[in-house]
């Protein structure tokens, strides 16, 4: 998720990394580090602000947990959880939310603690002694966004992105449906879709990874030469419909929805790269969630 679009760009800011000795959270020699230690670390290095009001908190676990290893991953899905363990890594930083709703609130959920998933996911954690830690909205607020380098990284489009505004890039000509195929096969997808004249030549394009809602998705396809709009999710009666009556009205448009995992999950690797020089006492490895449809 992440709630701007239109930001400018900026250049990447290279923070000193400091000794162990002066770092914030630095463990004794004698002791492994705990997970809160891991996050005051996180804290010092993200190189923005930390907010007062955030969804980057603990989730699961004890914080003062001493940590064997860490896995990042896009979503703390069940199945991430038993190949962390299975890793041996007890601390997992995930981004999306634990727990099916966007604060991790029980109280969302119909049947609370005592639904049979959600049960099952709180035993199998509190067996393994995990910890679970949510890294979302100042990894989107870094400059630039740490999801948008990772994404922009695994399509190779450095080359491509506008200097006035990171989110729009001028690619080689190509056609929308060979566009398609060739996202598909970088990013392994099992699925996507796509809205738009396959035969559709563009250059043009804008990414949007997530979930940004419908204002900032159909600010993106307002942008004169923009032709084609690149997202996570979208819901079926705002930008998809919006995008399938331009298409109709035979205006240059497009929308390719790639899912929210895999709009995102590059990013998480590289927060997995990002993590681990100034975290080198335990092993930090980057666990992609599996994209949920087939």
């Amino acid at each position: 998720m992440r709630r701007h679009f239109l930001s400018l760009s900026a250049l990447v800011i290279f923070l000193p990394v400091l000794s162990l000795a002066q770092s914030p959270g630095a463990a004794s020699p004698t002791r492994p580090l705990t997970a809160r230690e891991i996050v005051e670390r996180i804290k010092a290095h993200v190189g923005v602000p930390w907010q007062k009001e955030t969804v980057d908190t603990f989730k699961a676990g004890d914080p003062d947990t001493r940590i064997t290893g860490i896995a990042v991953t896009m979503m703390a899905t069940f199945d991430v959880l038993q190949r962390a363990v299975a890793a041996g890594d007890n601390f997992v930083i995930t981004h999306e939310p634990t727990f099916y709703n966007h604060l991790d609130h029980f109280d969302e959920i119909p049947q609370k603690e005592n639904d049979a998933v959600l049960a099952q996911k709180l035993a199998f954690i509190k067996e393994h002694k995990l910890v679970v830690w949510r890294f979302h909205d100042h990894w989107h607020s870094r400059n630039p966004d740490g999801i948008e380098v990772g994404m922009i990284r695994a399509l190779g489009w450095e080359a491509f992105q506008d200097k006035q505004n990171p989110y729009l890039f001028t690619i080689p000509a190509i056609t929308l449906d060979k566009l398609a195929a060739e996202l598909k096969s970088r990013l392994e997808l099992h699925t996507m879709r796509v809205v738009g004249d396959p035969h559709m030549k563009l250059t043009r394009v804008a990414l949007s990874p997530g979930a940004a809602g419908m204002q900032t998705e159909i600010q993106a396809l307002e942008i004169s030469d923009v032709q084609l709009l690149i997202t996570g999710e979208s819901r079926e009666w705002e930008t998809v419909e919006y995008a399938a009556d331009a298409v109709s009205e035979k205006k240059q448009k497009a929308l390719i929805v790639l899912g929210h995992i895999p709009s995102e999950q590059a990013g998480m690797e590289e927060c997995a790269r990002w993590l681990k020089p100034f975290v080198p006492e335990v092993s930090v490895e980057f666990i992609p969630a599996a994209q949920p449809f087939w």
